[in-house]
């Protein structure tokens, strides 16, 4: 029987090939039918993730948030998620997750915030799937605020995210 390691590596490999071959195949089907999003609004209330195009949001998704979501993130450890400007920076098809984007937090407010306040702002905010190996439940992912302060959707909705943002998406996260 296969180690955990060698499963978790497994499994990282198999995400990138997946989405190297998404990436040549399925974006011609998807771009076909929508456009590409030029700026992500998470609205942390409403526990939903827009894409938007031209100033208009053309599709919406469910998304849960830290275990502490009310207010913006102030320090590491808080499990909040941020508020405010931000970029999808970076793209991960092998993390922990199913896929995840980067968020480039800390943004020049959080720092200088957390900065008066003596505190690290943390950092490895995400936009991400469901976790590869998983220690609960689906229905517990889908149903309940899980994360440390990432925003995180089900990996089909995560799937058509990934595929609709370019590298560099502006990202707006409200309460």
């Amino acid at each position: 029987m296969p180690t955990a390691t060698a499963q978790i590596r497994r499994r990282r490999f198999a995400g990138a090939l997946t989405c190297a071959w998404l990436s040549l195949t399925a974006p011609a089907c998807v771009a076909g039918a929508l456009p590409m999003a030029d700026e992500v609004l998470v609205v942390k209330s409403e526990r939903r993730l827009y894409l938007i195009h031209d100033g208009q949001p053309f599709k919406s998704y469910k998304v849960l948030l830290g275990l502490n979501p009310l207010g913006p993130k102030e320090r590491e450890g808080d499990f909040r998620t941020p508020e405010g400007h931000y970029l999808l920076d970076g793209r991960n098809a092998a993390s922990d997750f199913f896929l995840s984007l980067h968020v480039s937090y800390p943004n020049a407010q959080d720092a200088a915030r957390a900065h008066r306040r003596g505190w690290s702002t943390g950092g490895a905010i995400m936009i991400h799937g469901l976790p590869n190996l998983p220690r609960r439940a689906v229905n517990y992912y889908q149903t309940s605020d899980w994360t440390d302060g990432c925003i995180a959707l089900t990996n089909d909705d995560m799937l058509e995210v990934w595929l609709l943002t370019r590298p560099n998406t502006p990202l707006e996260i409200r309460q």
